[in-house]
């Protein structure tokens, strides 16, 4: 039985054009969309063009959406590239809530559905952000995400505590900026540098990557960088060769600071 990549949010952008470099290498891939219609639209050019892609419903904000998703899968999953995200207008309690359910949970809730179907030597990918770097956060806060120490409820208490900060009015107070989708990507970071270790045992690596400001929808026209380039690190890191890093950042093949 072949193998297969996943690349969430694939209807689009940056999943969509990582979608066609991975199935231009030969992998099998299969495209998630929250929009089916709008995903199997995305993916006709790639399929006239020969490619073995296929899509999927999935929104990851949605716990039952990610069972029904996983079920569904029944081959071994060679790659996974978390690359569904959202950035909301607005700054409050509402915005961060959701924010922070797409960016962060809902990466964390796919990982944990597929780890199953992971194959021995795959490789998990979240797409990230350069804003999602730890500048701009207050000393307490950057050692508590940086700590060695730090796991997935350590974590999860953190975004919990972003949240209610919000609705407060207090966060700035302690520490964090007004930005949820920054907070959303330091914790996407963060979840990196906690599956890490544990995924090793089973040669899977799992690393962040920053794309770059590349000109898509979030990004807008004058984003400086294609399409094709801001993929073409991502592709990077889910093609990884054995023994390549793990639980780390990057950006174009190259670490950049937590």
């Amino acid at each position: 039985m072949s193998e297969i990549a996943v690349v969430t949010g694939a209807n689009r952008g940056l999943g969509l054009e990582v979608a066609r470099q991975l199935a231009r290498k030969g992998m099998r891939v299969v495209m998630t969309s929250r929009d089916l219609a709008g995903g199997e639209q995305a993916a006709a050019p790639l399929q006239r063009e020969g490619l073995a892609v296929e899509v999927r419903a999935l929104d990851v904000a949605d716990p039952a959406s990610v069972e029904r998703f996983s079920a569904s899968i029944e081959t071994p999953v060679r790659a996974l590239v978390n690359n569904a995200g959202a950035s909301f207008s607005g700054f409050d309690a509402r915005v961060a809530e959701r924010t922070l359910a797409t960016n962060y949970s809902g990466a964390a809730a796919v990982t944990d559905a597929l780890l199953p179907r992971l194959a021995p030597g795959a490789r998990v990918v979240m797409v990230s952000s350069g804003v999602g770097e730890l500048t701009g956060f207050g000393p307490e806060l950057r050692a508590r995400f940086l700590a060695a120490d730090l796991d997935r409820a350590g974590l999860d208490a953190l975004a919990r505590e972003f949240v209610e900060a919000v609705l407060r009015g207090d966060h700035g107070q302690r520490g964090w900026p007004s930005n949820a989708y920054k907070v959303s990507k330091a914790a996407m970071n963060a979840l990196v540098r906690v599956l890490a270790p544990a995924l090793a045992k089973r040669e899977i690596a799992v690393n962040a990557v920053c794309p770059g400001w590349v000109r898509t929808d979030m990004g807008g026209k004058s984003a400086p960088r294609s399409v094709e380039k801001g993929a073409g690190g991502i592709v990077w890191a889910t093609t990884l060769p054995p023994g390549g890093p793990t639980g780390g950042f990057f950006r174009d093949g190259k670490p950049i600071p937590w």
